[in-house]
């Protein structure tokens, strides 16, 4: 195992998870974004609480199972690169692979600005913290600076680059197996004193207090949504790790075990965050104005806010390192396959690409802030793209080739192992991803593009 190792960090062996738990930690991390920490909590408490969460439950099992683990099969499959994989099944359908590398190629680019952010703020917690009333103006003056954001994602590609650069078993599965648990010790310590502050209930009641009044059927597509791009689908990620699964593995549970670990930990997020939100009197909100300005004005009011601000930002660091080497592979594991480019070169041509194409992410706020296309600046352009139009098409094409085109009982071929192992859920499988997936995905789709 250790030779093939070795030969894999020069490019001249793909090589293969060394355990299946390492599998799972290295795909749950893919999938574990900074969209379970910043916005499915504030999507559950706004669209009924506990209503929501059914709703996202019942979801996770009939679509994302059903996703993740045609996708992990599609890569075990082909043994190689998402486009090779899909090209290997059948020749005229590389395309749909090559189609999810690129999306995560860009949104590499512009997570790695995001991640420099997260730098920043872990440094100047080290340095004392965030004054609260100065959050805003902290995270704009972050922002719109000219320099320091393209310096922080230069690191945060770096880093990225560097666990990548050591293969799948040293590189990806050995980060993945400390970060991820990691991540959830930690998250469970800021939820524990979350839950604990004085008003921490009201955080809760809405989380996770039923109101089924609230859903609606753009409930439901909201919900779906967040299934979709909460588990790294339509982005060629699952197919590029499925690539170096054992042929003897049991992908059934293994894709099972992925969105549960995912739901889990956007469970935990709610707790980490809501709770403290209500508690000192703040509003609930998502996405980066939640991260970067609310939640260090909710630190600053906590007894031992910088300590807890430390460790939130850390698991957030965590969380978006094991998205983003999983995104960089999947490029990687293409120039290595299908252009026999050794790791090491490929690694350093992408990271240096990546950096580049995300200067512009980096800058959209300051520099090339009046720099509008189609009415966004570059940043906004970039995750309109990527989460508007790529990933779910990429995930509706997905689905209409293991349905219809490789075919489901070839399929369920490679996920039992040619039979060899039980799947009792074969048959619902099957419709699943051949009628229900598809009609789902194109509610995405068309909701997307309103």
């Amino acid at each position: 195992m250790s030779e093939l190792n070795l030969t894999n960090v020069d490019g001249n062996s793909r090589g293969q998870w060394k355990s299946t738990f390492g599998f799972v930690m290295a795909a749950a991390g893919s999938a574990i974004g900074l969209g379970n920490l910043w916005k499915f909590p504030y999507l559950a408490g706004k669209n009924g609480g506990g209503a929501f969460v059914i709703i996202y439950l019942s979801l996770i099992i009939i679509v994302g199972f059903s996703l993740v683990l045609a996708e992990m099969s599609v890569g075990r499959k082909g043994q190689t690169s998402a486009y090779g994989s899909f090209k290997k099944i059948n020749g005229k359908f590389g395309f749909i692979g090559m189609m999810g590398v690129i999306t995560s190629f860009i949104i590499l680019s512009y997570y790695s600005v995001i991640g420099g952010w997260i730098l920043k703020y872990i440094g100047s917690y080290f340095l004392g913290g965030i004054p609260g009333n100065e959050s805003g103006n902290y995270f704009t003056s972050l922002i719109s600076s000219p320099l320091e954001p393209l310096g922080y994602h230069f690191i945060f590609i770096f880093v990225t680059a560097l666990i990548v650069l050591g293969g799948i078993e040293k590189g990806i599965e050995r980060a993945s197996k400390f970060m991820m648990p990691a991540l959830f010790v930690l998250l469970i310590f800021v939820s524990i004193r979350s839950v604990t502050l004085p008003g921490a209930m009201e955080g809760i009641k809405f989380f996770l207090k039923p109101d089924f009044s609230k859903i609606t059927l753009d409930t439901f597509v909201a919900a779906l949504g967040q299934v979709f791009f909460s588990l790294s689908l339509g982005m060629g990620v699952m197919v590029t790790y499925g690539s170096y699964l054992k042929k003897d593995g049991n992908m059934p549970k293994d894709s099972l075990t992925i969105p549960f670990i995912d739901t889990l930990i956007a469970m935990l997020s709610g707790f980490a965050i809501l709770p403290a939100v209500f508690a000192l009197g703040f509003e609930p909100g998502q996405g980066p104005g939640l991260m970067f300005v609310t939640l260090p004005a909710v630190f600053d009011k906590m007894p031992m806010g910088s300590f807890f601000g430390i460790i939130f930002f850390i698991l957030v660091l965590f969380a978006a390192i094991t998205s983003s080497i999983s995104l960089l592979e999947t490029s990687v594991s293409l120039v290595v396959d299908q252009f026999k480019l050794g790791r090491i070169k490929a690694v350093i041509l992408l990271g240096v690409v990546a950096f580049l194409l995300g200067v512009p992410s980096s800058l959209a706020n300051g520099v090339l802030g009046n720099v509008h296309i189609f009415g966004k600046n570059f940043f906004d352009l970039m995750c309109f793209i990527t989460d508007n139009i790529l990933l779910p098409s990429g995930g509706l094409l997905l689905c209409l080739f293991v349905g219809y085109v490789w075919g489901p009982k070839e399929a369920l071929k490679e996920i039992t192992n040619n039979h060899n192992i039980s799947f009792k859920l074969g048959k619902l499988w099957i419709f699943g991803i051949r009628y229900i997936a598809p009609v789902m995905l194109g509610i995405v789709l068309i909701n997307c593009l309103k």
